[in-house]
């Protein structure tokens, strides 16, 4: 019963160091997002570097990533940036690779 204890044990933490990196994934993404969406506004560096917290907090208002492109895509649009759904998709899924890059650089 112990070895399979052990390997329970085992599973547990390997999903718990998943879920974990995942958060960071979307929670460093959402941050690239912000900085991206900061600089099509022209914000400054301060700026920027608020808006794209503003920009991490909002993946906490519903589950999936609808909160974060809903949020962009009227932060641009107010802002006078001409800017579609896809485009904001698009860079989304290149911010997660990025994401994804940085954080398995950063382990090394």
């Amino acid at each position: 019963m112990t070895s399979f204890d052990d390997r329970e044990r085992g599973f547990e933490t390997k999903y718990a160091r998943d879920e974990e990196m995942a958060f960071r994934i979307v929670a460093r993404r959402n941050r690239l997002l912000g900085e991206w969406a900061a600089h099509k506004m022209g914000l400054t560096e301060v700026e920027g570097e608020a808006y794209a917290k503003e920009v991490i907090r909002a993946e906490f208002e519903e589950a999936g990533d609808e909160d974060v492109i809903r949020k962009l895509l009227g932060d641009l649009t107010a802002a006078g940036v001409e800017i579609d759904d896809g485009t904001i998709r698009e860079a989304l899924a290149h911010k997660t690779v990025d994401a994804r890059r940085q954080l398995m650089e950063s382990k090394d």
